[in-house]
């Protein structure tokens, strides 16, 4: 397939761009393979000046298009024949509803030039070959393209933890990607399990996922290990090798919790079609919670009735809380929050190791193993530490960012695989960022990055479903980094929290009603301007030393309690007793 045949109309003049909050433009619509591009001369011919704006066509989610202004003409006849009639003086506009959930308008002189150009968007923004995507195209001069891929190896993250334990070992048992086709070539298991082992438990879980330890706490030696659910079925078959591997991880005596991210109802349900869970006589030392956390079409259709709503500017206070509250958005995060927290508190506090699992393991599953470290461990608030995390947890673990991000919220196409687990975790994130202001190394504006370049992206980093995709792309050979880009000195200064300080201490969020906060940043980042919030952060940012910056922070704890603190005596920690208390955590477990 060539690029051109999908473009109708290449260049048109006098297109008008408008987008709330900003002046409207007017100059030359250009369409590329992967771009829109508007070029105008903003101070006409007596102050030459060119401005392009561009808009990665991968970007749009839908594409509307209206005509108007219709008016016939037919010219006289002429030698005997008549001439053909021609469309006079019409015009369209073009709505094109980002997945950055940014809205323009484009109208366009000439019905066939807008239709023409409507339908030219909606087929380039439909390509769904990843080796056509603009990251196998962009060669930007500053970056090589080996650049950031190999920042995060696994083998440098086994070090730390052989460093404090040898229980566990590195395995190339899916080099070949036979075992699991979406796992990473190498895991971290049990040392005391073989390859062959390895095997045949990942035969007893399904899509191959079988257990593999995702963090190891260094505080008291618990760890947390995240698969997908075990196929007994309706018969309640057993796998003496997956027996064996979760309970090499407990010493006699211990015990565990398996942390199922479905409802009991769902397990059931699937144990009929040959899933299930862990039955109890067979892993005596591991006990049951079941906290449901949505994904796939309900998530998406919350995602979706949230920025309808957030678009609406017309309605009043009644109206707007009623809908924020239908949507169930804001249930979502102190859902995915409170799961997260009890990972959380069963290795901090309960001192027990944790299996987290859903059905596949690739979207709730990460996404409470992800949200559980970071509240867990002061190096995964760090920058780099954060994108460490994000490459091990949700790249490389699995997460199917091409089938999951396909889409945004205005899409009119049919729901398939597409659900925003993802933004669900960002949003948990930026409300740990709030409710720690000095916790937390960057700042909410890398979080609307990731967001971007999760749904569209100049970078191969969130390209495909698994790293055994991304080597069949050769994603890692023909495309650049996100990191490499984010980590440019001139870049990664824009990322970071002026206000940071290194809090050594697990954070314990708040997940009561009035402590969830609707994420402004992000959903109205395009409604509404940020003007005077922008000039607020630029001047914190120009603090002129840390020692200031350290001023500030003192300020601040000294007028009134930081958000996310408990007092002790006299001194004001930065972290809150957690959500459940060890006897609440216990009655749990006896009724799950």
């Amino acid at each position: 397939m060539e690029f051109s045949e999908l473009i109708k109309t290449a260049t048109v003049e006098s297109v008008l761009l408008s987008c709330v909050g900003l002046p409207a433009v007017k100059g030359t619509l250009c369409i590329t393979s992967h771009h829109l591009l508007l070029s105008s001369c903003p101070g006409g011919d007596a102050q030459p000046g060119t401005v392009e704006l561009w808009l990665l066509i991968r970007n749009v989610d839908a594409v509307e298009k209206r005509v108007q202004n219709l008016g016939w003409y037919q010219p006289p006849w002429t030698n005997g024949s008549p001439q053909d009639t021609r469309l006079a003086g019409s015009s369209g506009t073009i709505t094109l509803r980002c997945k950055d959930l940014k809205v323009l308008q484009l109208e366009i002189p000439g019905m066939e030039e807008c239709l023409n150009i409507a339908s030219s968007i909606e087929a380039l923004s439909s390509v769904d070959s990843v080796m056509m995507m603009y990251p196998f195209f962009y060669r930007p001069q500053s970056l090589k393209l080996e650049e950031g891929w190999h920042l995060f190896p696994l083998e440098q993250y086994f070090q730390q933890i052989a460093s404090q334990t040898n229980q566990w070992r590195l395995t190339d048992v899916n080099k070949d990607f036979t075992t699991c086709p979406t796992y990473p070539p190498a895991v971290i298991v049990p040392a005391a399990v073989d390859d062959d082992a390895l095997r045949k438990a990942a035969r007893f879980r399904q899509g191959g996922r079988f257990p593999v330890l995702s963090y190891y706490h260094p505080k008291n030696g618990t760890a947390m290990l995240r698969s997908s659910q075990p196929l007994t079925g309706p018969n309640r078959k057993r796998c003496r090798e997956d027996e064996k591997l979760l309970g090499t991880v407990l010493d006699e005596g211990e015990r565990g919790f398996i942390i199922d991210t479905r409802s009991a109802q769902a397990a059931k349900q699937a144990r009929m079609t040959g899933g299930g869970t862990e039955p109890k006589s067979s892993y005596p030392q591991w006990r049951r919670l079941h906290r449901p956390l949505e994904r796939g079409r309900p998530l998406q259709e919350s995602f979706i009735k949230l920025v309808e709503a957030c678009n609406d500017t017309s309605i009043n206070m009644d109206r707007w809380l009623s809908r924020l509250e239908s949507c169930r958005w804001l249930s979502h995060v102190k859902a995915a929050l409170s799961t997260a927290c009890l990972a959380a508190q069963c290795m901090d506090r309960e001192e027990a190791s944790v299996l987290v699992h859903g059905t596949e393991g690739t979207d709730t599953t990460l996404l409470v193993t992800a949200l559980a470290q970071v509240i867990l461990d002061p190096s995964c608030r760090t920058l780099v530490g954060f994108q460490g995390l994000l490459e091990r947890e949700w790249i490389e673990a699995g997460h199917p960012f091409h089938l999951r991000c396909a889409r945004s919220a205005y899409s009119h196409a049919r729901l398939k695989q597409e659900a925003p687990l993802f933004l669900l975790f960002l949003d948990c994130v930026w409300q740990l960022s709030r409710q720690f202001p000095f916790s937390l190394e960057f700042s909410e504006r890398l979080l609307l990055t990731l967001f971007d370049n999760a749904y569209a992206s100049a970078y191969g980093t969130f390209l495909c479903n698994n790293e055994k995709e991304r080597c069949l792309c050769k994603v890692k050979e023909k495309t650049h980094s996100l990191w490499a880009w984010l980590n440019q000195p001139g870049e990664k200064k824009k990322y970071l929290n002026p206000l940071y300080s290194h809090n050594a201490l697990v954070i314990w969020p708040s997940v009561e009603p009035q402590s969830i906060q609707l994420w402004q940043g992000l959903f109205f980042r395009w409604i509404r301007s940020s003007q005077y919030l922008d000039e607020a952060w630029a001047e914190i940012q120009r603090l002129p030393d840390q020692g200031d910056a350290a001023a500030f922070r003192g300020k601040r704890c000294a007028g009134h309690t930081p958000r996310g603190a408990w007092r002790t005596g006299r001194r004001w920690r930065g972290v809150r007793t957690p959500p459940f208390t060890a006897s609440g955590l216990r009655r749990l477990s006896l009724f799950q």
